[in-house]
């Protein structure tokens, strides 16, 4: 399964549209415009496995930087700052990793 049968392709370009620019990362709005913030629990968690490339059952932060990447091949790097940002609000319990309720919780704030 690839991210496109759950998400609009339309949709994740127009994400990455959104983002192209360093420092320009929202992953809240990113959720929004994707339509991840539209999808069931069950698909989250299929887009959270997806995303998560070492099937880890977590996204740790050296995985994370590369976000963008996973939905289309040259998107960009996320800054070191948008990505301690993003990790800073998904990793629900501190421990360095978002885990797929992470995901669920941070989408639906």
């Amino acid at each position: 399964m690839s991210l496109t049968d759950i998400l609009s392709p339309s949709d994740i370009a127009a994400a990455l549209r959104d983002c192209q620019a360093p420092d320009s990362f929202s992953p809240k709005k990113f959720f929004q415009i994707s339509g991840m913030s539209k999808k069931s629990s069950s698909q989250l968690k299929e887009i959270f496995r997806i995303l998560d490339n070492d099937q880890s059952g977590f996204i740790e932060e050296d995985e994370l930087k590369y976000f963008l990447q996973r939905f289309e091949c040259g998107a960009r790097v996320l800054t070191t700052s948008e990505t301690k940002t993003f990790l800073a609000t998904a990793d629900h319990d501190g421990d360095g990793k978002i885990g797929a309720e992470g995901i669920n919780l941070f989408i639906y704030r």
